[in-house]
């Protein structure tokens, strides 16, 4: 995204928060508010031509350091030659099934006036087994992520996510795991689980899995009577 964030170890948006070798393209204009309040569809184009150039570097699978990116995710990837991944959101119905019928799924976002049920349907989500929060007034987060002044309190961020997500678990207890929608959230993800009991997914969950899948290990085969 198109966004002055300072990118620390653990957000999606640095090179550092991955074992393997990543590549980086801003897709300018692509600013937050574009995206989440206004929902403007003429940011796919952008996104396309990017994702093509990355591809071209030899990239082999494409993600997004915006959650909100995945009302775009049926275009983006009817579009790119590679497999595309725009949002943590696409955990949710892997992490419902996981969860039985009963279980329900807290997810921290950073805007919940603007993450809207349609846009955990487009996930493949069921809107009627998740709690939001959102961080969008939190004002250590907000600083960070939507005021365009590159500072951060990584202390000040980490205790409004753990606060918040604690405060999330405490209103509903049927809630079994979270999953958070913003990519600049997983630095605090162990903070969390601490704090909460529940494992917690992120942007980072999804794209190692992705990788995992791009770069499987090998295994010496073993034959009849060799298994210990």
């Amino acid at each position: 995204m198109d966004a002055v964030i300072r990118r620390i170890p653990g957000d999606a948006g640095n090179p550092a928060s991955y074992p393997f070798p990543v590549l980086f393209e801003t897709v300018r204009g692509a600013g937050l508010a574009r995206l989440i309040r206004e929902r403007d569809p003429g940011i796919v184009a952008p996104f396309v031509e990017a994702g093509l150039r990355l591809v071209r570097q030899g990239v082999r699978a494409l993600g997004t350091t915006c959650g909100f990116m995945i009302l775009f995710q049926r275009e983006l990837a009817g579009a790119l030659p590679v497999p595309v991944f725009t949002s943590s959101l696409l955990q949710l119905p892997l992490i419902e099934r996981a969860l039985g019928p009963r279980g329900r799924i807290g997810v921290v976002t950073a805007d919940s006036e603007h993450l809207l049920p349609e846009h955990l349907r487009l996930a493949g989500g069921s809107p009627e087994r998740v709690s939001l929060c959102g961080l969008q007034d939190a004002p250590c987060f907000h600083e960070a992520i939507f005021s365009g002044s590159g500072r951060i309190d990584p202390a000040g961020v980490c205790r409004e996510v753990v606060e918040r997500s604690r405060r999330l678990c405490a209103a509903d207890p049927e809630i079994r795991a979270l999953l958070f929608e913003c990519a600049n959230l997983p630095p605090y993800a162990a903070a969390v689980r601490e704090a909460t009991g529940r494992p917690v997914y992120d942007a980072l969950t999804l794209i190692r899995w992705v990788h995992a899948g791009l770069a499987p290990g090998s295994f010496e085969a073993i034959g009849p009577g060799e298994q210990s």
